[in-house]
């Protein structure tokens, strides 16, 4: 059996030249390095005490979903601005050329609750820390960050060095 890392393609020079661009959905398309992909997320949350998975748009709906069935545990989308129908706190975060935000309904944490924040990537950390920042403001403890890949070179481990974070795979360049 392959390991994890052989699902993941590498394009050299994407989106510019200089960047290797970590390519997760050969990881969805198939079914042994997808399941790998969970048992590796699952393992993370070994012994991890936990109410609530938040998953970040957009893969991290795909693993965060599947671990909340996996975990019997409530799964809360966090999504683009203007997509969520009922009322919705939001946070603005800096992207490397200009700022975005991300939103979670006002009631899908409640005071006190222990939440794992799950995204397929760590880069810059910006938008694990928002959504971090949201959960927060909602009264809900962060009690890990799980991740598939991980780009050290980014240096989003530092951004969120306050959190508990796991990753499968660390690359060490961008």
């Amino acid at each position: 059996m392959k390991r994890l890392e052989d699902y993941v393609l590498t394009i050299p020079d994407f989106p510019e030249e200089g960047i290797m661009f970590r390519d997760v959905t050969t990881v969805l398309q198939d079914a042994d390095g997808f399941s790998l992909a969970i048992d590796a997320y699952a393992k993370m949350l070994e012994g991890v005490d936990f109410d609530v998975i938040v998953g970040a748009e957009a893969r991290g709906f795909i693993f965060g979903s599947v671990l909340s069935h996996m975990f019997h545990k409530p799964f809360v989308p966090a999504r683009k601005p203007g997509k969520l129908p009922r009322e919705v706190v939001s946070q603005e975060y800096e992207l490397e050329y200009g700022t975005s935000s991300i939103e979670l309904h006002s009631d899908s944490i409640k005071p006190g609750q222990k939440v794992v924040i799950v995204d397929d990537l760590i880069a810059t950390g910006g938008t694990v820390e928002a959504i971090a920042k949201l959960v927060e403001r909602l009264g809900g403890k962060v009690v890990k960050l799980c991740f598939l890949i991980e780009l050290a070179g980014l240096c989003g481990r530092e951004k969120l060095k306050d959190y508990d974070i796991g990753s499968a795979i660390i690359y060490e360049g961008k």
